[in-house]
């Protein structure tokens, strides 16, 4: 199976580039239809089985982070890569707010134990960054915490990286107008109302916080070993095309051959018939 035209573009040259973060960046106008999404995932996922199956050949360690803006599309992405492949290789981790006894930790130490083994691609949906963003903003940390938190993640990372393991950073970013559009929609809507917690709305208000702390964040962690990679989701079909591209694109794995599979010939009864057993069938309303 011969790589998706895009990756190769990628691959070539087409890809990799430095951006500066601004709202709508890099967005190509009007949303796509969703037919012409799901004809691109299609092929995509295709390609991320092919990675999956290299990972684990390889012993490949993968280790992505996904950060943005509240409502930029983190969990649709994350479940756009993960919903055709092997959740025995490809595993999220979203970790809950720390217990007790991980506020007294190392701030980065209840990460550890998720980071990739060989055959490994472990997504963070969230991850230690929430020091440089939420809990900085929202004083679940000090400033001197938050400050020391930066200036020691670069050489945490750059441990992870020489362990062999391929770190990919994913900044999402939405404009504030998307971002309200989002969070209104969640108001009544019983799918998404879970998705609208009392925090996410004292964050609404602090826009500019957010921002302040995200540029810090990148002017400290942006490394040549562990770059931030920006994707704008104000169309969040194009960003998750986008992301999953790009994240195919940075990892050197190989297409699979295809194989001629032939179904072998089922066993022959040998006198077995289906007895009456009593069960208990679900209702069938549909």
């Amino acid at each position: 199976m011969a790589k998706h035209k895009h990756i190769s573009d990628h691959r070539d040259g087409g890809g990799l580039q430095t951006a500066t973060v601004e709202n709508g960046n890099g967005a190509k106008s009007g949303r796509m239809k969703r037919k012409e999404y799901e004809h691109e995932l299609r092929h995509l996922h295709g390609e991320l089985v092919a990675m999956q199956e290299w990972v684990k050949g390889t012993g490949a360690k993968v280790c992505i982070l996904f950060e943005g803006r509240d409502t930029a599309g983190k969990g649709g992405t994350i479940k756009a890569i993960t919903e055709r492949v092997s959740p025995r290789v490809f595993r999220v981790v979203a970790l809950p707010a720390p217990t007790e006894r991980e506020r007294s930790q190392m701030f980065l130490q209840r990460y550890v134990p998720h980071l990739p083994g060989a055959g490994d691609v472990v997504i963070f949906d969230r991850s230690w960054y929430n020091r440089a963003g939420v809990e900085r903003i929202m004083g679940f940390c000090t400033e001197d915490q938050a400050r020391q938190f930066l200036e020691a993640v670069p050489s945490v990372e750059r441990a992870i990286v020489d362990s062999g393991v391929l770190l990919l950073k994913y900044w999402l970013d939405v404009s504030p107008e998307e971002q309200t559009r989002r969070l209104e929609s969640r108001i009544n809507d019983p799918r998404k109302v879970w998705k609208l917690s009392g925090l996410d709305l004292k964050s609404y208000s602090r826009w500019y916080d957010y921002s302040r702390a995200r540029d810090d964040m990148f002017r400290a962690t942006d490394t040549a070993w562990a770059p931030w990679y920006v994707a704008n989701t104000e169309d969040k079909k194009r960003g998750r095309l986008n992301i999953i591209t790009h994240l195919l694109a940075t990892v050197p794995y190989q297409p699979l051959d295809h194989k001629d599979v032939t179904l072998p010939k089922r066993q022959k009864a040998n006198g077995y018939h289906e007895p009456s057993l009593t069960v208990r069938r679900i209702p069938t309303p549909f």
